[in-house]
């Protein structure tokens, strides 16, 4: 028996070599396919962060799903802070090939200063239905969603209840626990569009971030219903502002206050967000990092959505489309949510100019083509 006890305690996966344990990756469509090597796994495979992440950590959610040959994924997540430096023969250039060639030299921009925006209150509110900006943040010191422990999970909701507790004025509000909301609480919560339920993506499974479900996580909103906090979903945080109409301006201004206000909070209780000035704000998965900004609006382009050179202008415009139901639905009654494409390499402020000016020139084209007119003489050049 103690042969048995000993044989189990020193058991590591490195019995075999890495030629046998290497992923077949030959059917895969995905960033970390691309880059992957035998030889790279076989010296990745060697090392782990301080916290015990792996290479077949990294990139199991990549293994697991494929991808899709006109959707090129990720196909890898951080399981914490260390993970992009311990990888980053793996995840610099996924980074790079994600997110336009930003090179592991390149230096991220940070801009939380509201007053820099130009315009951004006065998009038509006949076609722009809403206006929303997103972003996750990661509090350093524990490990991110798909490795961290139960224990760390609880400190994070803890600290996170204490911090957004302290908020007041238009931001003050209300934290939800999904494992004990009440019936009430939770209907109110989905008709708000507000609760998030348990992933059943298979790309957020397979990495892990559905363990202990729903331990831990809740939902935060301030009194007006146009602040929001997810807690332990994706990211240790997910803020996100919002409200009817086209003031983008409002919301980001609500957006960078409010996220400002935390960030000093959870500083006084000695847990800074994760940043540094390459990859800028660190997040689980490398398509977020930067700013993790998604600044997007619901807007009505029937007419538009149609023509011939949608898909070009959006290109153009550095705007993506998705359904207002978001990625992968389709467009109802010609509303898309369209949204900043990128995150990594411009600001904030850069991200949401690049909405609010592409968003205004979209509606200029609809009413264009409603008039039975050509939108020629508006298309825009490369940004």
């Amino acid at each position: 028996m103690e042969n048995i006890t000993t044989k189990m305690a020193t058991l590591t996966v490195k019995q075999l070599p890495a030629a046998d344990e290497y992923p077949d990756l030959t059917k895969h469509h995905n960033h970390m396919a691309a880059v992957l090597t035998p030889e790279m796994y076989a010296t990745l495979r060697e090392r782990s962060t301080p916290n015990g992440y792996t290479i077949d950590h990294v990139i199991q959610t990549g293994v697991d799903n494929p991808g899709h040959p006109f959707i090129m994924t990720v196909g890898c997540v951080a399981g914490d802070e260390e993970t992009y430096e311990v990888f980053k023969e793996l995840l610099d250039p996924v980074i790079q090939d994600r997110h336009g060639g930003y090179k592991p030299s390149d230096k991220h921009k940070t801009d939380l200063n509201p007053a820099n925006l130009k315009g951004g209150d006065d998009l038509d509110p006949n076609y722009v239905l809403s206006s929303r900006v997103r972003t996750g943040r990661s509090i350093r010191g524990f490990c991110l969603p798909p490795h961290c422990s139960r224990g760390e999970r609880r400190a994070i909701e803890k600290l996170s209840v204490e911090a957004l507790d302290a908020l007041d004025g238009d931001l003050k509000g209300k934290y939800y626990a999904l494992k004990n909301m009440t019936d009430a609480e939770q209907q109110q919560l989905i008709d708000d569009h507000f609760l998030f339920d348990k992933p059943v993506s298979p790309l957020l499974l397979a990495a892990g971030m559905a363990r202990d479900w729903p331990d831990a996580r809740g939902i935060w909103h301030n009194d007006n219903k146009t602040f929001l906090v997810w807690v332990n979903e994706e990211d240790h945080l997910r803020v996100i502002s919002m409200q009817k109409g086209g003031n983008m301006r409002e919301v980001f201004t609500r957006f960078c206050t409010g996220l400002t206000k935390i960030e000093s909070l959870f500083k006084a209780k000695g847990h800074p967000f994760m940043w540094n000035e390459h990859l800028g704000y660190v997040l689980t998965c490398p398509s977020n990092l930067g700013t993790g900004l998604r600044g997007g609006v619901h807007v009505k382009l029937p007419n538009l959505s149609k023509h011939a050179k949608f898909d070009e202008v959006l290109k153009k415009l550095r705007l993506q489309k998705r359904g207002t139901g978001g990625v992968d639905t389709a467009a109802v009654g010609g509303v898309f949510d369209i949204s900043n494409a990128d995150r990594l390499g411009f600001s904030e402020v850069e991200l949401v100019q690049m909405v609010v000016d592409g968003v205004k020139l979209l509606v200029d084209m609809e009413k264009q083509l409603e008039k039975g007119g050509s939108i020629d003489g508006l298309m825009p050049a490369q940004k």
